[in-house]
């Protein structure tokens, strides 16, 4: 189960993730991030402080959300990510073209 909550829209759009994103919600989670987003064009903050699950096909979503953000100029950014979850951006070498915040 995965939960995606919209914490602010001010000067960036920033999202709040819990539980498990996997192949199973990953479509889901894609067009909730791009209807906010397409709304709302501008830098993507996801606060990864619940978020307890993610496989490659996440991995891969947020790509395409970085790459569709980076068309209109914009950042993609994860914050709060847990050790265990930074270790896979970082052996995908994902940590090189997203900014990920301890």
């Amino acid at each position: 189960m995965q939960e995606v909550t919209l914490k602010s829209s001010k000067s960036n759009l920033e999202f709040s993730l819990r539980g498990e994103i996997d192949s199973e919600n990953a479509d889901e989670f894609y067009g909730e991030i791009m209807q906010a987003y397409d709304a709302a064009p501008s830098d993507v903050v996801f606060d990864c402080t619940e978020l307890e699950f993610i496989d490659s096909t996440t991995l891969g979503t947020i790509v395409k959300i970085l790459k569709h953000a980076k068309t209109d100029g914009h950042k993609l950014r994860l914050t709060h990510l847990q050790p265990r979850l930074k270790k896979l951006f970082v052996i995908c070498a994902l940590d090189t073209i997203m900014e990920i915040e301890s």
